[in-house]
């Protein structure tokens, strides 16, 4: 696809969600079948390899499969699409970058090695050689919460300007990277965007998508017609994530499953709850009473069909 630009990124991103079996071996073929739901729910692109998708699990040949799956279906699809190439060893990400820049995605999503925390002449020289191993593909950097290395407006800045292949950043929050906002792509959390947007966000990786897709586009547009009902929805959408799944990660589990979990209440795709290996996964049981309090809260999020499967 055409690369992507800090102008033309923007909008509801949906991550690729892997389903997992009891085997812990990822499902493929239900997977094909809910990539699909997602290209065709409207999003502005589809992503692998974030928190969600449970990067940091993937041996290199699942990785391989993967990005070569969702680059055929989005490129048949016609929807944009973006390969993550993170992974807590800068040398494996390298190599990475270097396999999904062959598949020419719009951008390739990256993360700062992690083990140790990095200086701020290491991050240049970190970001500069992912770069340099895009082979001209541009790069959107995550910089999510729990990083090891949390960058600060000033750094942010640094590498707007010495690196003009980074388009794009996903940042906790807006006002980290507020005074970015006519240089890079600012992404921001799915439940914070009508109020980000306000401030410039151009979008998010949502994981309002995952809890419906088509339900997150129709509220991203919705910030545009009409933004006291989009900053009305926020409201009630961040009062049901307070009250009913931030006590999940209260209780230890990680956040892909709480985004899988999401997922089942909005019952889109047969995604299943499970998640990878070592972490645990919220007991499909306790999915009917999340998605009555989602109904109640946002109904106009969940307008479609439940899958059943």
């Amino acid at each position: 696809m055409q690369a992507l630009r800090s102008g033309t990124l923007s909008g509801i991103w949906a991550s690729v969600l892997l389903p997992v079996g009891p085997d812990d071996a990822i499902d493929f073929e239900r997977l094909r079948a809910a990539l699909d739901k997602v290209l065709g729910s409207g999003v502005h692109g589809v992503y692998t390899n974030g928190t969600a998708g449970e990067f940091f699990t993937l041996t290199e040949a699942e990785c391989d499969e993967l990005h070569a799956l969702v680059a055929e279906r989005a490129t048949v699809a016609g929807v944009p699409f973006q390969l993550g190439a993170s992974h807590p060893s800068g040398q494996v990400s390298l190599g990475r970058i270097r396999r999904a820049a062959a598949l020419r995605p719009g951008a390739i999503q990256v993360v700062l090695p992690d083990w140790l925390p990095l200086g701020q002449d290491e991050v240049v020289d970190a970001v500069r050689g992912m770069a340099d191993a895009a082979d001209g593909v541009p790069l959107v950097l995550y910089n999510p919460p729990y990083a090891k290395t949390q960058l600060g407006p000033e750094l942010l800045g640094r590498l707007a300007g010495e690196v003009p292949e980074l388009i794009g950043v996903k940042v906790p929050g807006i006002a980290v990277a507020r005074h970015l906002t006519g240089r890079l792509a600012v992404f921001v959390a799915g439940h914070t965007l009508a109020s980000a947007t306000a401030e410039g966000a151009a979008g998010s990786y949502s994981n309002v998508a995952c809890l419906s897709p088509a339900g997150a586009v129709r509220w991203y547009e919705s910030m545009r017609t009409d933004p006291a009902s989009a900053l009305d929805l926020e409201r009630r959408l961040r009062a049901f994530l307070d009250q009913h799944i931030v006590p999940l990660a209260r209780e230890g589990y990680c956040d892909p499953a709480l985004d899988k979990t999401l997922a089942a209440i909005g019952g889109w795709a047969d995604l299943g709850t499970r998640v990878r290996w070592p972490h645990r996964s919220v007991p499909p049981e306790r999915i009917p009473g999340l998605r009555a309090a989602a109904a109640a809260a946002v109904p106009e999020l969940l307008a479609e069909p439940v899958a059943h499967g």
